[in-house]
This record gives structure tokens, C-alpha cells and sequence, in this order.
């Protein structure tokens, strides 16, 4: 795959998956999504260093953060942002994918930001691409999401010094979530050791998953979050599962769901994460969604500067 995502001179050509992307590439992003913060005065202040470029958004799948970071951030380096309708499109009249691409491509657009309930789709337009537009991956099934990723690891690395002294927990529906695979190919990669994986076992990843072999893997929620600095909550994905997957959503909370009582029994001051969107009470009480400690809306402010610096990276000097 980095040969797909990196050129020769190791930058960044497409951005499709966090996994195998070496350590100064992912700092390099995470500290020009810093730069980005600053110069643009918490984003209050446009900045320009991508006019004249366009960018399109390709989502066929929902999505509400995702779509609207990715929009706000390219309006505020300066490009020309096209939501692309799907509903409207020639795809409806039985146009592949690839012919829209290449059509796109053929009105000189630079970027196409993907989102596809299939695994692989992004990678297959970026092999297939005509041109030297680039492809961002904004989420494909349950293989990967990489700006949530590096946008995870922004937040936390505005609270934490060293990742390699951290603690860990993701819990909830992991086998099928892509946040899970990204947010732990870049906290691997920026060296935190101790990363715990919690689900029912419905829900953890399969015994020959790769990308998780190197965690964890627990069924005791309050064993897995005793001593954690950070806990990464999801979304249990009933649309990609099957409806017999988890009991019922009261039963799931007793057992997984993380309350005011199961945060005690992390470190003082743990940091409360969830990608969003949240099922309140069933994943996480509202207590605790709307405490203290948690970074959840920082999470959702933090994913514009990550998705500024990406796309600066990738279209700045083409």
C-alpha cells in the first residue's frame, strides 16, 4: 500500500490507511494540523494556500462530521469544495464508479474525498486514477479512517507528553469499526505499547485479524479500563452487523457501557474519546459523554485541523 500512498521522495501522494506509514510522515501531519490552528487563529482566520484548487466529496455512505470537516477545511485553505449528489448522479442510471471518476477527473478536479461501505474502494480509484488528483480516504466498511485516526491522536496529543507510558482502552463494536483499526495503526506508530481491546465476543476481531494481534483482547469491561489513561468508546455499528450480534441495548450497557462507576476505576483525570455519532446510554452515559474529562467535541474541532493539514500536504505543491 505506501507504494500506492507515498512518491519516491516520501510524501504523501494518496491517503488511504495509517497502517505501515512511517512515525515522521504522521508527526509531520500532526504538527502542521498545530501550525494550521495557529496561523489560522482557531480557524477564525482563512488561509490561502490552497487557492485554485478543487476538491470533491464523494460519499456514499451518511455522514455528518466527516463530510462537513472535510468541507469546512478545504474553505478555509482556499479551494473550491463540490459535494458530490449521489442521488443525482449518472450512478443512478447505472454509470460505474470508475467512469464517474474519470469524468470528474476529466473537469481537472485535484482531490476526491471517498467514503464507501465497501472495503478496498478508495485504493481502487487511486490505482485507476488518470490523472494526478489525489484520494483521501474518508472511511471504507470496516478497513479504515484514517483522518479520524490522526484526528484521535491530534486530541490526544494536546493532553499527553508520551505516548509510550499510555494506557489504552477501545472498547465496544471493534470487529467491525474502521475507527478501531486506524486509531490503533497510529497509536502503535507513535509508540503506545499497552492497548486493550473490550468487547462482547461477537464484536472483537476475528483470531486472525493482523491488524489487531499486537493488543490486548478482553471481555471484562471493568478489567480492561482499571489504571487507563484514555478510553476509546464506538458506536455499535447495527448496520454492519447481524441483528442477533448483541443482546439488548440495556443489557449491553450493564456490561459495557461506560459510566461514572467504570471511570473510577481508570487513572485520575482518564480521557473519555468516541469518534461519534453517540448512542447515549447505551454506549456511554450521558454523565460522562458531557464530563469533565471528556474530549468528545474537542475530538470533533481537532478532526478540521487534521483534515487542513492532510490536504495541505497532499495538494500544496502540486
Amino acid at each position: 500500500m505506501q507504494e500506492l500512498q507515498l512518491s519516491a521522495d516520501g510524501r504523501l501522494r494518496h491517503l488511504i490507511t495509517l497502517a505501515g506509514l512511517p512515525r515522521a510522515v504522521v508527526e509531520r501531519m500532526l504538527d502542521r494540523a498545530e501550525a494550521m490552528r495557529r496561523d489560522s487563529q482557531g480557524g477564525a482566520r482563512p488561509l490561502d494556500l490552497l487557492a485554485g484548487r478543487t476538491l470533491i466529496n464523494l460519499f456514499f455512505e451518511p455522514s455528518t462530521r466527516t463530510r462537513t470537516s472535510f468541507d469546512l477545511a478545504a474553505q478555509r485553505l482556499g479551494a473550491l469544495v463540490i459535494n458530490f449528489d449521489i442521488e443525482r448522479s449518472s450512478t443512478v442510471k447505472g454509470e460505474s464508479l470508475l467512469d464517474t471518476i474519470h469524468t470528474l477527473e476529466a473537469m481537472h478536479s485535484d482531490a476526491f474525498v471517498v467514503r464507501h461501505k465497501e472495503s478496498g474502494t478508495p485504493a481502487t480509484i487511486a490505482r485507476n486514477l488518470r490523472s494526478d488528483a489525489a484520494v483521501l480516504n474518508a472511511g471504507d466498511g470496516n478497513h479504515a479512517h484514517p483522518t479520524q485516526g490522526l484526528l484521535d491522536a491530534l486530541t490526544l496529543r494536546r493532553h499527553v507528553a508520551d505516548f509510550s507510558r499510555l494506557s489504552i482502552v477501545i472498547c465496544g463494536d471493534i470487529r467491525h469499526s474502521r475507527v478501531a483499526r486506524s486509531d490503533v495503526d497510529v497509536l502503535r506508530t507513535l509508540g503506545v505499547r499497552d492497548l486493550r481491546l473490550c468487547a462482547p465476543p461477537e464484536l472483537l476481531p476475528e483470531a486472525d485479524s493482523a491488524a489487531f494481534a499486537q493488543c490486548t483482547h478482553l471481555q471484562n469491561f471493568d478489567e480492561a479500563v482499571a489504571g487507563c489513561d484514555a478510553v476509546i468508546m464506538l458506536r455499535l455499528q447495527k448496520e454492519r452487523m447481524e441483528a442477533a450480534a448483541i443482546p439488548s441495548e440495556a443489557d449491553y450497557f450493564a456490561r459495557y457501557g461506560l459510566d461514572a462507576a467504570r471511570l473510577a476505576r481508570a487513572k485520575p483525570g482518564c480521557l473519555v474519546m468516541h469518534p461519534g455519532p453517540i448512542n447515549r446510554n447505551v454506549e456511554i452515559a450521558d454523565a460522562v459523554a458531557d464530563g469533565t474529562q471528556s474530549l468528545i467535541l474537542e475530538q470533533v474541532g481537532n478532526g478540521v485541523f487534521a483534515r487542513m493539514a492532510v490536504l495541505a500536504e497532499l495538494l500544496e505543491r502540486r
